[in-house]
């Protein structure tokens, strides 16, 4: 697997993208999505990441810089047909250590609070992240998590 820096004109991960803001669609209502879109993806705070293996598409993540201390991770996806196999573990650690290099203090998260976000929900757990309050431009809303990790 191979995680790299990528501009999002590829249309592989076009449809990537695509198919997780449909999927975010099907379990989330409207004003509950917080999943970003090609444009948003593409804005100077935000850095974002491909895994391939060879020409295969296998999943995609973002950081966010909210402020010079704290990253908010974003998109986190995998292919459906390679779930389960530490596609989204090894994108997570990629991000935590970028996070690091960058000297953030705290990286952040939102998703689901719905049982198909359960997955999302135990990998961040497993990983350090704790439930918090809304952070940013967040509100409480019950189909919304947050989680934080002090790095």
């Amino acid at each position: 697997m191979e995680i790299r820096p990528d501009n999002l004109t590829g249309s592989q991960v076009m449809a990537l993208i695509k198919e997780h803001l449909h999927n975010m669609s099907l379990d989330t209502p409207p004003e509950s999505v917080h999943a970003l879109g090609l444009d948003e993806l593409k804005k100077p705070e935000i850095t974002f990441w491909t895994v391939w293996e060879q020409d295969e598409l296998l999943g995609c993540g973002a950081l966010k810089e909210l402020d010079s201390e704290h990253g908010e991770i974003k998109s986190m996806r995998t292919v459906i047909s390679r779930r389960k196999q530490g596609i989204a573990r090894k994108m997570l650690e990629h991000i935590l250590a970028e996070a690091q290099r960058r000297g953030y203090r705290r990286l952040s998260l939102e998703t689901g609070s719905m049982d198909s976000f359960a997955p999302a929900r135990n990998l961040y757990a497993g990983m350090g992240f704790q439930a918090c309050s809304p952070f940013a431009d967040y509100t409480d809303d019950p189909n919304s998590v947050y989680m934080t990790k002090e790095l």
